[in-house]
């Protein structure tokens, strides 16, 4: 088993992203998941999973209770060792910095020796305390519209307070604020910040030996954070300008010699101008789809009604992928519907005051 520590505003986006890299995630505590087994090369490209530890054991979120599991858990490792404790969210008020002493200390009791600059393994300790939401329905954030009108409302909330004792076994790159959308070659008012890009792409299915086609590509920010985890990538605009933007900041990110911050060669790519309702693609030729649909009034749309234009891209992307995710400010749920898709799973990220971002996740009938 192993524990993984969740990042960003939203668990249950977080956790529904780990899946991508891990089996069977569950939630356990506010930014906090298990899940049975890990790929740690997946982890290393994960937007809001920071690391996974193979997990020691788990008790009540107070050190106390930390020290007595330490005491008494089973350690088959050998070599220097050091403690680093994290108090999630400060939400259980632990002195980390007491708690990774004592905790080196038993250690240290049961023959171990601390090296804290550069030791063999890395005893993570987490503590978390809070509302834990858990139930039927799809996983998400609160319901807007018709986004959820076919699944129940059956949340429950409940109290836990956790800590988890793991040993670490991979963490994220955290290299996303060097390709900023403002810092990137071409770059367009509205592109999609890269840790968001980086988390659908991986939902999707972006990884090595797999393809992902973006048909409304704009300034090819999900196309960069797929290709940078290995994926191939394919993507399409019906704009010129935004074409030749894409194609400049592929090449910026995409072709070099050097392996790839995840530790990956970086995906091949290809970008054209096409229209995302008739896509020059066979059937079933790529093994996802993920788009962020035109925003109404801010979009420019020279030749579709943007609903046509969206239903055409959900039919178009059913077509050639049996999954696809769709990055929208608003619910697109009922037209996924008509074009032969399953709604997996619906969620909301919030931007800012007037922009709030809903995320569908999609599987073919």
């Amino acid at each position: 088993m192993y524990l993984l520590e969740l990042g960003g505003e939203d668990d249950a986006f977080a956790a529904r992203e780990a899946s991508s890299g891990a089996a069977d995630v569950r939630r356990i505590a506010p930014g906090l998941a298990v899940a049975k087994a890990v790929a740690p090369e997946r982890i290393r490209g994960l937007a809001y999973t920071h690391r996974a530890s193979k997990l020691l054991g788990r008790t009540d979120a107070d050190p106390a209770s930390a020290r007595a599991l330490l005491e008494t858990a089973s350690i088959d490792r050998e070599g220097t060792v050091a403690v680093r404790a994290t108090d999630v969210h400060g939400s259980s008020g632990v002195d980390t910095g007491r708690a990774e002493r004592e905790l080196g200390q038993i250690l240290v009791d049961r023959g171990f020796e601390v090296d804290l600059d550069d030791p063999d393994h890395v005893l993570r300790a987490t503590f978390s305390e809070g509302a834990l939401e858990s139930g039927g329905g799809l996983e998400a954030g609160k319901a807007t519209g018709d986004l959820f009108a076919s699944e129940p409302d059956d949340t429950l909330e409940k109290t836990v307070s956790v800590c988890a004792l793991g040993w670490l076994a991979a963490e994220s790159v955290r290299d996303f604020g060097s390709r900023a959308p403002t810092d990137k070659p071409f770059f367009q008012p509205g592109s999609m910040d890269p840790l968001l890009a980086r988390a659908v792409a991986n939902v999707a299915g972006a990884r090595p030996g797999a393809t992902v086609l973006d048909p409304m590509c704009g300034t090819g920010g999900v196309l960069v954070e797929a290709g940078l985890v290995g994926a191939d990538v394919v993507g399409t605009d019906a704009q010129a300008k935004m074409v030749a933007g894409a194609r400049e900041n592929l090449g910026h990110f995409l072709d070099s010699d050097e392996l790839s911050s995840v530790g990956v060669e970086r995906g091949e790519w290809h970008v054209a101008r096409g229209d995302a309702t008739r896509l020059p693609l066979a059937d079933d030729a790529v093994d996802g789809v993920v788009f962020d649909a035109p925003y109404g009034r801010q979009s420019k749309i020279e030749t579709h009604r943007l609903e046509d234009l969206v239903s055409g891209a959900l039919s178009e992307a059913c077509r050639v992928a049996p999954r696809a995710v769709v990055v929208a400010d608003r619910s697109w749920a009922g037209e996924a519907r008509a074009a032969g898709w399953e709604l997996e799973a619906a969620f909301e990220r919030r931007v800012h005051r007037s922009l709030t971002r809903y995320v569908l996740i999609l599987e073919r009938r």
